[in-house]
């Protein structure tokens, strides 16, 4: 399950970032790598984590990140056309940010160019938040103690720095997390209106299971097995 989570990832024709941990992709050579050529994702720093990919800096979200965050995941949102009350649209995780990413086996990430935040994604426990429908009227949980699925969320590229790979570089920052953690699957879903988003994921070996109509809207489920 997931958030339409890839609204502004639109980089199918610069695709890639090194993925620095075990999920690391095929060969330079193969086709079907999301890898750059000629920028490779390194890890700065274990706990909390920093990255950097060319000019960008990935580092963990913090709380005087908040405005910035949520006015790029709404923009992002905007893009494609969802908005509140449609049924995919919400935003209520942003204010528990704490509870929902970081205090629950969980991550969030913001991308970096010149001190400008320009890209972010998260990782939450799959049982934290409902799911389908019951999403968009809020609603939090404490998780289970078993670690097993992890939803890959709010995935986003400010419009004015897409195409040069960075949403790979946080998905890729993301696969490295969850499997650190122990988690056995990522899941996540998208939207038909988000081709883009949907085409990244293909690209680093997601697999849709099933779609399910909100609100008019055609949700994509997606999952990737860790181990």
């Amino acid at each position: 399950m997931g958030t339409p989570d890839g609204a502004s990832a639109q980089e199918p024709s610069a695709p890639g970032a090194e993925p620095a941990g075990p999920q690391a992709g095929p060969p330079a050579s193969s086709a079907a790598d999301p890898r750059p050529r000629g920028r490779v994702l390194m890890r700065l720093r274990g706990d909390p984590p920093v990255w950097s990919f060319g000019e960008l800096r990935l580092r963990r979200y913090r709380a005087r990140d908040h405005a910035t965050v949520l006015a790029l995941h709404r923009e992002g949102l905007a893009q494609v056309g969802l908005r509140p009350g449609d049924g995919v649209y919400y935003d209520h995780d942003f204010f528990r940010m704490e509870d929902i990413y970081l205090r629950n086996d969980g991550e969030f990430l913001v991308g970096e160019v010149d001190g400008l935040i320009v890209a972010m994604g998260g990782l939450r426990r799959a049982d934290l938040v409902p799911g389908g429908r019951a999403r968009a009227f809020g609603g939090y949980a404490p998780g289970d103690p078993v670690l097993d699925a992890v939803e890959m969320v709010r995935l986003r590229v400010r419009p004015s720095a897409q195409r040069r790979g960075y949403g790979a570089a946080v998905v890729s920052a993301l696969e490295e997390r969850a499997a650190e953690y122990g988690y056995r699957v990522l899941r996540g879903d998208t939207t038909e209106l988000q081709a883009p988003a949907l085409a990244l994921y293909r690209k680093f070996g997601w697999r849709e299971t099933r779609r399910e109509v909100i609100g008019g809207i055609v949700n994509i489920y997606i999952e990737k097995r860790l181990r």
